[in-house]
């Protein structure tokens, strides 16, 4: 059996094991196991809510034996007040919450799919309105905020603080690169989106959205040590696409 198959198959069983508990209410698959089954391959894990009667929430947390009894259990993590994370001997992980009724509305349920429910309950009169990513923000504004953490990250860098350097180069500046990105994709035919977008994480899917740009990330994030490099092929990449301010760009090559 594949492991998309193998994935499903223990979702179901998932939801079969909750019905049997007396207490539980639905299973909702989230992310690639929700609604965006298209996106499930060999690499992707199980990602879901059990939605359990009023008062039962901590039993189903302090007991996982409606997961345990599906398979052997080799490793399991509180990640959260509300959840675990879960890795089965058979190698498949999941990422769970549990939640009662007076939770749910306040869940980010986005993309939600209904894998079981209680027979007479309706879930989806429980579900929060879809939430909407975040509104876009203008290219110029995008072209700043990269610009200003190359210029800190590079003091940084020359202060000795290579990792906050690190994380402001080739983290928060190389986020709004992806988030460019986007801004990007509809002028510009050489930066082809091959790929579903997910509203809220830029970097989820980035290589199949955006192939040629894709192959400059190794220029755009080369390491530890590798600071200036990167800031310099960031900077080429933001002179390609805006305009970059000429006393900003100075100073940014000179710390380089």
């Amino acid at each position: 059996m594949r492991h998309k198959e193998r994935l499903l198959a223990r979702l179901d069983a998932i939801g079969r094991s909750l019905a049997e508990t007396g207490h539980a209410l639905a299973l909702l698959g989230q992310g690639s196991s929700g609604a965006g089954l298209d996106r499930l391959d060999d690499y992707s894990d199980l990602d879901f809510f059990a939605l359990v009667e009023a008062g039962h929430k901590r039993a189903y947390l302090d007991d996982l034996g409606w997961l345990s009894r599906l398979a052997p259990v080799a490793y399991s993590f509180a990640n959260t007040p509300d959840g675990f994370k879960l890795l089965y001997a058979d190698g498949l992980f999941c990422e769970f919450a549990v939640f009662e009724l007076d939770e749910l509305r306040g869940v980010a349920a986005a993309g939600s799919r209904v894998v079981w429910q209680a027979p007479g309950f309706d879930v989806a009169a429980y579900l929060p309105a879809e939430s909407q990513p975040p509104a876009p923000k203008a290219v110029d504004d995008l072209v700043g905020e990269a610009l200003t953490n190359l210029y800190v990250g590079l003091g940084r860098y020359r202060r000795g603080e290579k990792l906050s350097a690190l994380r402001f180069v080739q983290g928060y500046a190389l986020d709004r690169v992806l988030d460019l990105a986007e801004a990007l994709a509809a002028a510009e035919p050489t930066l082809p989106a091959t790929a579903s977008r997910d509203p809220f994480v830029a970097d989820r899917r980035f290589e199949m959205r955006h192939p040629r740009l894709a192959a400059r990330l190794p220029a755009f994030a080369p390491g530890y040590a590798n600071t200036p490099a990167a800031a310099k092929a960031i900077l080429a990449f933001l002179e390609e696409h805006a305009h970059v301010n000429p006393a900003l760009r100075a100073a940014i090559l000179d710390l380089c």
